[in-house]
């Protein structure tokens, strides 16, 4: 994909080991919005190990019934980090605010849908996310050309999977890239 491909919407990023920003080392992204004007994607393989889904749905005072299931929630990203963005399949839409982003994967940024997964309804595949990672007009393609980032088609897997810790490896593996060839240092021989 070239750096100037003006549709990134719905693709990975993949942060490069020499990107420079530690916010983002080792980062997939997955991208929500992309226009002339910026873009805003989702960090998806950062979990926020010391926050459950349970407390935060107490902090809100959103009521938990019977088998509502237990959302991972992750670190978005460093912009708003206190603001949650609930990234799902597009089999639940909320009657407020789902943006459908490419068919097959949404995202919400209301209430209504914690409350519809505390209800033990709502979307049957997400991940909620703290905060977003967000780029001014230009900024992202100019970092995709400088090689900061990599992009690549998503997974569920990928996406939405339980083992962060693999999707860098996963979504740099679905370009045929060996994870352990990458390096942070450029040399000159």
């Amino acid at each position: 994909m070239e750096a100037t491909d003006p549709n990134l919407l719905g693709k990975l990023l993949i942060a490069m080991p020499d990107m420079g920003d530690p916010r983002f080392d080792k980062s997939v992204i997955y991208i929500c919005a992309h226009s002339e004007e910026g873009a805003m994607g989702l960090i998806v393989n950062k979990p926020q190990p010391k926050l459950r889904f349970s407390k935060l749905l107490e902090q809100l005072e959103i009521p938990q019934y019977g088998e509502a299931r237990d959302v991972r929630v992750h670190y978005g990203g460093p912009v708003e980090n206190t603001r949650g963005f609930v990234l799902h399949t597009t089999d639940y839409r909320s009657e407020m605010s789902t943006l459908d982003v490419d068919g097959h994967i949404g995202m919400t940024g209301t209430l209504d849908v914690l409350q519809e997964i505390a209800a033990g309804e709502g979307p049957k595949t997400s991940l909620l996310a703290l905060g977003y990672a967000g780029w001014g007009a230009g900024q992202l393609e100019g970092e995709i050309a400088q090689n900061g980032w990599l992009t690549c088609d998503p997974t569920d897997a990928i996406v939405f999977g339980r083992a962060n810790e693999h999707k860098w490896t996963a979504a740099l593996k679905t370009l045929g890239i060996d994870p352990l060839l990458l390096s942070a240092k450029a040399g000159h021989a």
